[in-house]
């Protein structure tokens, strides 16, 4: 998975609360394996971090998350 925050609708909306600031640092461009996409959506589950709150321009049918 490519998230590239340049491209986020919700940047500047929902960069706070949102697990690539939490865990990775200032917005960028970040790409996940499967065992990270995995490991995140468990720390998110369990509520231990935000969820990825990635919503690619033109995709309006809410969060994008893979696990």
């Amino acid at each position: 998975m490519l998230i590239d925050c340049g491209t986020c609708e919700m940047r500047n909306i929902a960069c706070a609360d949102c697990v690539v600031s939490v865990l990775l640092g200032p917005p960028g461009a970040f790409e996940l394996q499967g065992p990270e996409q995995t490991a995140l959506a468990v720390l998110a589950d369990s509520g231990l971090v935000p969820p990825l709150r990635l919503i690619r321009g033109g995709d309006h049918r809410g969060h994008q998350r893979s696990a």
